[in-house]
């Protein structure tokens, strides 16, 4: 059997972006929260955030964004794989990639998870992330986010190991 080559890097171009922005807008849950693709194009190009996509040796299968500047550093912002390539361990390698980055940055990762997402908020729990909060009606309203955390230690670890 042939293994698949999966490669995460940072986006710069603004094509690459726009890819991104549109997987995003084609995935729950930003289908059910009416967020459009012209919205994520504002969100990909924040410049508090670090844009990667996710590719195999034909085409870019996924992206995320992470937020690792500013007063809520260490927090997932988004994350999407196209439909097609769901249920294939993509998820798992990208959260992989995701916490080594965001832990060798800070001691938390934080993400938030909209409350009609119920497989999603198993992965996050099956991958050891604990709900913190509830955020009632926090993109759109009617919904809620539900915020999760993964910690290996206080905020105050990292800052000593810093100095």
């Amino acid at each position: 059997m042939h293994k698949m080559k999966i490669n995460i890097r940072e986006v710069f171009t603004i094509k690459e972006k726009k890819i991104c922005a549109k997987i995003m807008a084609t995935s729950d849950p930003w289908v059910t929260l009416g967020i459009t693709q012209n919205e994520m194009i504002k969100k990909v190009n924040d410049r508090l955030l670090e844009v990667y996509i996710v590719e195999n040796d034909k085409d870019i299968i996924g992206t995320f964004a992470l937020q690792t500047k500013g007063a809520f550093n260490g927090y997932l912002k988004s994350i999407a794989i196209k439909k097609e390539w769901r249920g294939k361990q993509i998820g798992r390698i990208m959260m992989d990639f995701i916490e080594k980055r965001i832990f060798s940055l800070s001691p938390n990762v934080f993400l938030c998870v909209s409350s009609f997402n119920k497989k999603a908020q198993n992965f996050y729990q099956k991958l050891g992330y604990k709900k913190v909060g509830v955020i009632t009606d926090y993109l759109v309203e009617g919904y809620d986010e539900i915020l999760m955390r993964k910690t290996v230690g206080p905020i105050g670890t990292i800052t000593k190991n810093i100095n």
